[in-house]
């Protein structure tokens, strides 16, 4: 973790208690270890708003290894209780805006800074349980409903933090629809791994209709080959996923300006996922594909340079004449500006 850039975004966001630093800090490290999209993506946002991305993140990460551990002596029960207390303290530190674990404190300040509705939490939660069940989804609609606490809630937990240039409310379904198509995006490049956990996310009936049983997945798994009808299911769940990718594009320009590379970054390179599995010709059940590292720093490099020219507009636009005393003293209102 770069020390001294960290200091700088506490220090940006005013975050003075040395307890909560030091949480905060420690979700920075989750991220930066686990999410090299999301990582890459946040630091394109103001420095005074970093630490709550990966307070949200840190936590959400931290759930997540809960459920998808792979300690061998990590049964279900073992999963269930961890979830449990994990439950247990995100309630009394978003009660009490607090907390002994780390993690929990830095989610409950961040919550409590940015007004974050708890029931987001308590349906993230949810969906966290469920995944110690259920291992596969009838219909899209079933897979929906699970995807609304794992993922559309991460979209709504962020509105808060990147801010908006239109009511909030007006944003909100493009921030569930592009949680929503991060997630999908993984479930197909996860198809192997998931499958080892004992999970398919491709809804039953999508893979039916092609003549595809788990039984063949674990077949293409276990010999390394290929089956046109698995293709096939793989090419209709892509083409599902670029769909609500194009649900969630028009919330872009809803976003307060400065937090638009940042979403637009993650919007990009997400979607790059989805060429690079078709470009490895659907092989998810034997490897992950990567975005090459130069198509990461190409997209890198061009919201850099958007965010530059923004912040340069910003600071050269002229201060009223007379400050409105209406006006919300809140340094993270939005400002308006084009799309980026």
């Amino acid at each position: 973790m770069n020390f001294h850039r960290s200091e700088r975004e506490l220090d940006a966001a005013g975050i003075t208690d040395p307890s909560l630093r030091a949480a905060y800090s420690r979700c920075r490290e989750l991220n930066a270890a686990h999410g090299t999209t999301y990582f890459l993506a946040t630091r394109l946002l103001p420095a005074e708003r970093r630490p709550a991305v990966h307070a949200l993140y840190g936590f959400a990460r931290w759930a997540d290894d809960i459920v998808d551990s792979t300690d061998p002596g990590a049964e279900s029960a073992l999963r269930g209780a961890r979830l449990a207390a994990l439950q247990r303290r995100l309630n009394e530190g978003l009660q009490h805006n607090d907390g002994s674990e780390p993690v929990v404190a830095a989610l409950a300040d961040t919550a409590h800074r940015y007004a974050i509705d708890h029931r987001h939490f308590r349906d993230f939660m949810t969906a966290m349980r469920s995944d110690l069940v259920v291992t596969d989804y009838p219909t899209y609609d079933d897979l929906c409903g699970y995807m609304h606490g794992s993922a559309a809630v991460i979209g709504l937990q962020m509105l808060p933090v990147l801010g908006t240039v239109v009511p909030r409310e007006e944003a909100e379904p493009h921030a569930a629809a592009l949680g929503i198509a991060f997630q999908l995006t993984n479930f197909l490049r996860d198809v192997g791994e998931d499958l080892d956990r004992g999970r398919v996310y491709l809804p039953s009936d999508l893979l039916a209709e092609h003549g595809v049983e788990r039984e063949l997945l674990h077949w293409c798994r276990n010999t390394n080959s290929q089956d046109r009808r698995v293709l096939a299911a793989l090419r209709e769940f892509e083409a599902l996923t670029r769909s609500v990718y194009r649900d969630a594009q028009p919330g872009l320009a809803m976003l307060d300006p400065l937090s638009r590379p940042c979403i637009r970054t993650a919007y990009v390179l997400y979607g790059s996922i989805l060429d690079a599995v078709a470009s490895d010709g659907y092989a998810v059940l034997h490897r992950r594909a990567v975005v090459p590292r130069r198509r990461r720093a190409a997209v890198a490099a061009g919201a850099f340079a958007r965010l530059t020219a923004i912040r340069l507009r910003h600071r050269r636009r002229p201060a009223p004449a007379t400050p409105d005393p209406e006006a919300p003293a809140d340094p993270k209102q939005p400002v308006s500006e084009e799309v980026v």
